[in-house]
């Protein structure tokens, strides 16, 4: 599925993953291809990215990389998925 991560100050991310774990405002949600269409408010807390994604240079720094996940520590959020393609506010 394609994945925009988007801040104030830039676009974090843009590519394709396997799967995003995101801290929901009533608890944990996981998306995965073929989702169905959703709006969510989101949390404090840690998003999972799971595939094998490249980062530019200019976002590395925030984000940490564990193997074949990546994880972004967000303050609150906004997530809206629609065939397959995820966008995801943050601050």
């Amino acid at each position: 599925m394609k994945l925009e991560i988007i801040s104030p100050r830039a676009l974090l991310f843009k590519g394709e993953v396997d799967s995003i774990t995101l801290p929901g405002a009533s608890g944990s949600l996981q998306i995965l291809n073929n989702h169905a269409p959703i709006v969510s408010n989101l949390v404090a807390g840690r998003v999972k990215i799971r595939g094998e994604i490249n980062l530019d240079d200019t976002n590395r720094s925030s984000f940490t990389t564990d193997g074949n996940e990546t994880y972004l520590e967000i303050k609150s959020g906004t997530l809206e998925l629609f065939k397959n393609k995820v966008i995801l506010l943050t601050d």
